[in-house]
């Protein structure tokens, strides 16, 4: 790869300034990288784990032990891990049907959810089974201007209805700091001390061991995840967990299956090995992604672009936020990342009006899985103020990689 002195110039200076920062992620992996390993070692991991099943999948061992790894790393009562979730929104949107009833009302406490999620919620009864057609009202407390919790609009909003508060962990299309697990446990103390009964519940998308703990040990009752994002390793060719509470969680299992059934079927079909080898990957290969999303604040902020997080503030997800002056610049960013990709490389995406989203958007996804977010991929929204997320990166080169080619392809059209 060639690139402009300039250029050249910027990378060795911001990779002279990260330095320290890098060895501190280094620590936060090696912490991780021994929880997963005690989890694994408790419950006796073995090759004859890593057999599939067929059929209805009774007495699958491997499955069995795939939820207690899961349930115990992340510090909770049980966990659900299947192949059987096609997203993130599918286990999302499956942990809530699980818990909430007709009359209930689910209260989101970080302002608007994810743009995929607005369909599982719905608009009144709509006739498409969503959370509103079956009698399951919805309500919201924006964010305050700097992005922290309003904290007396949650107090007016937890209503004697509200069954489950809703915390997005991650930013998602939004320029607000995504929320630390201490800042999660505020959310939880401040709810449970108004309605102890209340189910908390948190979307983890993009944060799994990005930090020494997870929400679930910070007194958060139900979390769900995708295993395309950080936990299944990269490896994972498709999935999703739910964690927390026993009997949330079976729950849960019910509404994935059937009531009585729940989570003691589901033929597996040989991907409990990748499931498994997933998740022992997944503190490394976050910190690989953890340090590209710091080295692309760090550039981009000595070439002037405003960032989401900055390169020296806390991580607590895998997206890097970088703010364009127009939608010229952001779509060259996001064709130059597609440009450092192994996989589809030759392709040039264009913004489209993409299924669960409220406006076109364009996607970077060289992947190995389709639509795998622990690997390097950036997305946006063609819409003001014209933010690019980039997120992921099996290996830190990658993610320089794929900075640099955005880089050079804005400079060769002049926007740089």
């Amino acid at each position: 790869m060639t690139a402009s002195k300039r250029i050249e110039e910027v990378v060795d200076q911001a990779e002279a300034l990260i330095d320290g920062r890098l060895k501190e992620m280094d620590r936060t992996v090696d912490h991780n990288q021994w929880k997963v390993i005690r989890a694994f070692q408790k419950y006796q991991v073995s090759d004859f784990h890593f057999a599939g099943s067929t059929g209805y999948g009774y007495n699958d061992r491997g499955r069995e032990v795939l939820d207690l790894v899961y349930a115990e790393a992340f510090g909770a009562e049980a966990a659900l891990v299947r192949p059987h979730f096609v997203s993130g929104t599918h286990t999302i949107g499956t942990a809530l049907f699980g818990v909430l009833r007709p009359g209930d009302k689910l209260l989101y406490i970080t302002g608007r959810p994810y743009d995929t999620l607005h369909k599982v919620i719905g608009r009144g009864k709509d006739g498409s089974g969503s959370l509103g057609d079956w009698g399951i009202a919805y309500d919201e407390a924006p964010l305050r201007g700097d992005g922290s919790p309003d904290w007396d609009t949650i107090r007016e909003k937890l209503t004697p209805d509200t069954r489950v508060v809703g915390i997005q962990r991650s930013r998602g299309y939004d320029w607000r700091p995504s929320f630390t697990v201490s800042q999660i446990k505020e959310m939880v103390d401040f709810v449970k001390g108004i309605r102890p009964d209340v189910i908390v519940f948190v979307d983890n998308c993009y944060g799994e061991f990005t930090e020494r703990t997870e929400p679930t040990e910070a007194g958060v009752d139900l979390m769900a995840g995708s295993l395309i994002k950080n936990p299944g390793g990269g490896i994972a060719a498709t999935g999703g967990y739910i964690a927390g509470r026993a009997d949330l969680v079976e729950k849960a299992a019910y509404r994935l299956t059937a009531p009585g059934i729940g989570g003691e079927v589901g033929a597996m079909l040989g991907t409990t090995r990748s499931l498994f080898q997933g998740f022992f990957l997944a503190p490394h290969l976050v910190g690989q992604a953890l340090k590209g999303s710091v080295f692309a604040a760090a550039v981009f902020e000595r070439l002037g672009f405003e960032t989401h997080p900055r390169w020296e503030e806390p991580r607590t997800d895998l997206i890097q936020a970088i703010r364009f002056t127009g939608e010229e610049h952001l779509i060259a960013f996001v064709q130059g990342i597609q440009k450092a990709s192994a996989v589809d490389a030759h392709v040039v995406p264009e913004p489209w009006d993409m299924p669960g989203y409220e406006h076109p958007v364009i996607m970077a996804a060289g992947t190995f899985m389709q639509g795998g977010s622990l690997e390097l991929s950036a997305d946006a929204p063609i819409r003001e103020p014209y933010i690019g997320y980039m997120q992921g990166g099996l290996t830190y080169s990658h993610a320089k990689l794929g900075v640099l080619c955005a880089l050079e392809n804005m400079a060769k059209r002049g926007l740089l």
